[in-house]
């Protein structure tokens, strides 16, 4: 079970256990899926064709537009026909439409829809330049061989008021989807029911997939705030003007020789993790007599199958190990701390570094970030993100002074002019917390309040090399530099 990472947003994920007769109709269900996205960017092609050739034809673009064409294309005489032959000998022709649409769940179709109309507008957004990140390009139809299986299905309600989508029905340990029934999952799911059984939150959409050989299922709900007192209690507007409220801002160093250094701007040390769990590092070896094990099997065989769900099932285990570890260390951050202070990282150009890129890789820093940012809101907390250009390791914490350069291999930071010495990144923690003292009351400052949308940080890191889904972005924002 994790966390999402949109603030009053939450997701459950659930292992489920299927029966042959229910795994039927998953596959079913993925592949109609599949078949929605690929039908509806052909009808999205012919209409640009058309449009091309000088005809009149509106462009279906939207995911509601997707949608509508859809619905009026599975009905029409293009998606089925037959000849009906008369007793007099006439033959005329009947259209069907899509013979088998009534074997899977309609929204299944839809939300493929909704899929590629997003596509669609991320590929618009790209070519305007108005959209951040790599570019995008036009969507692609879905191949049976390489796409991974997988479909969603929203939560609708009756007028009786029964949800489509619900958890613990009929066993405590289920998942009840339309269509298919009830699902046997391994996960507790009490957490998740008492927040539906006392309103606290409510199931969005369920979204299925196929991985490493098991199915899973993921609720995306909305839940309700946290409890007024796990959340941090809100300054007064005169003491947050000064700054004077609760015990300070607090500076989080990220490293690779200490994990995570976080200290105030007096110099307390607030939080140190030196021995995190290096997963991908520690499991290389096992990785790579998986990864050759598969490319030593015949291409479509079996054998290879086996092979590559083993290695997958790898790669499962050093993201949930990793996960897990940057959730505990991302809560006690949070919940005990109002006022965090995060370094912006250029890890793009880090990674490019290859002696560095698999323990950076390793370290997920994004995605700490990422987590902390998410969850300081939840709580009601503040997260400012400090210039990138500001030297916060070369920086003297006693006296301010920059020197001149500081390789790597230095551990200890020692000043020469006051001859100050502490640990490298001790120092730097003091110095973000510093920095945010003299600008989180400035405006136009980049700080991140209670409710506010999580900043744009690179997901891949957190899963690499156990990376299963493109996210190409691998960048914090930061302002630019000084004039």
């Amino acid at each position: 079970m994790w966390h999402g990472v949109v603030a009053r947003f939450t997701a459950f994920r659930f292992t489920v256990d299927p029966t042959p007769g229910q795994e039927v109709l998953l596959r079913r269900y993925a592949g109609a899926s599949r078949f929605g996205y690929n039908q509806c960017l052909r009808l999205v092609k012919d209409a640009l064709d058309a449009k091309v050739r000088g005809g009149v034809m509106k462009v279906p673009w939207t995911g509601f537009d997707l949608v509508n064409a859809f619905n009026a294309w599975k009905r029409s005489g293009d998606a089925g026909r037959v000849m009906v032959a008369a007793g007099d000998g006439t033959v005329s022709i009947e259209a069907t439409g899509l013979v088998w649409r009534a074997e899977v769940s309609q929204q299944v179709f839809e939300e493929a829809a909704v899929d590629l109309g997003r596509a669609l507008a991320a590929y618009t957004g790209s070519k305007a330049g108005a959209r951040a990140g790599r570019r995008v390009g036009f969507p692609r139809f879905k191949s049976k061989k390489r796409t991974r299986l997988g479909f969603r299905v929203r939560c609708k309600t009756s007028r009786a008021g029964k949800a489509d989508v619900r958890v613990g029905d009929n066993v405590a340990r289920s998942v009840t989807l339309p269509g298919i029934g009830v699902l046997v999952v391994r996960e507790d799911t009490r957490q998740l029911r008492r927040m539906l059984s006392k309103g606290r939150a409510k199931v969005l959409s369920a979204t299925v997939g196929y991985r490493a050989g098991r199915w899973f299922v993921s609720l995306t709900c909305e839940a309700a705030d946290l409890h007024q007192a796990r959340q941090h209690p809100q300054p007064d507007p005169a003491d947050a003007a000064t700054g004077t409220t609760g015990c300070g801002w607090v500076g989080v160093d990220r490293g690779l020789s200490a994990f995570v250094v976080a200290a105030r701007a007096d110099g307390t040390p607030v939080l140190r993790v030196d021995d995190p769990p290096r997963p991908s590092r520690a499991g290389m070896g096992w990785q790579r007599r998986l990864a050759r094990s598969v490319s030593r099997k015949q291409l479509g065989s079996a054998n290879r199958r086996d092979a590559a769900a083993r290695l997958a099932n790898h790669h499962a285990y050093v993201r949930t190990v990793r996960q897990r570890f940057l959730h505990h260390v991302s809560n006690q951050l949070v919940k005990t701390h109002d006022r965090l202070a995060l370094e912006t990282l250029n890890i793009t150009g880090m990674l490019r570094t290859h002696r560095l890129a698999a323990a950076i890789a390793d370290a997920a820093w994004a995605e700490l970030a990422r987590q902390v940012t998410y969850k300081q809101a939840w709580h009601g907390g503040r997260v400012v993100l400090v210039d990138r250009w500001y030297p916060s390791t070369k920086t003297c914490s006693a006296c301010r002074t920059i020197t001149p350069a500081m390789p790597l291999g230095q551990r200890v930071s020692t000043c020469g002019t006051c001859g100050y010495r502490a640990d490298r990144d001790h120092n730097a923690a003091v110095n973000l917390a510093v920095w945010a003292e003299q600008h989180h009351a400035r405006p136009g400052t980049s700080t991140q309040g209670a409710r506010s949308p999580t900043p744009a940080e690179g997901k891949a890191l957190a899963r690499a090399p156990a990376r299963v889904k493109p996210a190409p972005t691998t960048w914090e924002p930061h302002p630019p530099p000084p004039e």
